[in-house]
């Protein structure tokens, strides 16, 4: 088990019972992303935490897939889909590389709040890109800390990393997201941001 695993391991219940910062905005999210959705869809969301999000979604395709890393962030999703009578999702503990899906085999692929959070980012996208099918959808959500006073956290996180009080955190900016997107083969479909500094960014990007 990895740093970040028993980091998120440990939170989980906390993370689990912690009210969304800003309901308006991820009522908008959620909205905009069912518009994207159609019942015939499989879908994957990484990095999945508790599973709020793939419940809400679930009713809008076929079937979804759910992974984390933190095997207990896992857990209480499973319980929460279980007391939700819901049929269509499954949880499992995997990061994207180790689910291994086959190319081209998922419509829609979710990564919220957990882009700044992996070391290879570009990797992480093109694993996106190679798993969709043509016309697949990308949606992300997350923090761009680069063209913020957040940046200067790269000085401070060595240090707190240790002490468990926060995770790994990469710090990079919208336009340097952006463009590992279209890079990887991803048009631009909606891009806005939000938050203090408006450091938090939702892209969704259509495989082209």
């Amino acid at each position: 088990m990895s740093k970040s695993d028993k980091f998120w391991d440990k939170t989980a219940e906390k993370y689990s019972r912690k009210p969304v910062p800003d309901e308006e905005k991820y009522r908008q999210k959620l909205s905009e992303t069912q518009e994207f959705l159609s019942a015939d869809m499989h879908i994957l969301e990484f990095g999945c935490g508790t599973g709020t999000t793939a419940i809400y979604h679930s009713p809008y395709v076929q079937r979804i897939e759910a992974i984390d890393i933190s095997e207990n962030m896992i857990e209480i999703g499973r319980k929460k889909a279980e007391a939700a009578g819901i049929s269509n999702l499954t949880f499992s503990r995997a990061t994207l590389e180790e689910y291994k899906a086959d190319s081209s085999s998922l419509d829609a692929v979710l990564g919220l709040n957990v882009i700044h959070l992996v070391p290879n980012r570009k990797e992480l996208i093109a694993e996106v890109a190679r798993i969709l099918k043509p016309g697949g959808i990308f949606i992300s959500s997350t923090g761009c800390l680069g063209d913020s006073y957040f940046r200067f956290l790269r000085f401070f996180i060595p240090f707190l990393k240790p002490l468990g009080i926060v995770p790994d955190i990469f710090i990079f900016s919208e336009a340097e997201l952006t463009t590992e997107i279209k890079n990887a083969g991803f048009s631009i479909e909606r891009q806005w941001h939000y938050g203090p500094q408006n450091i938090e960014v939702f892209i969704i990007a259509k495989k082209c």
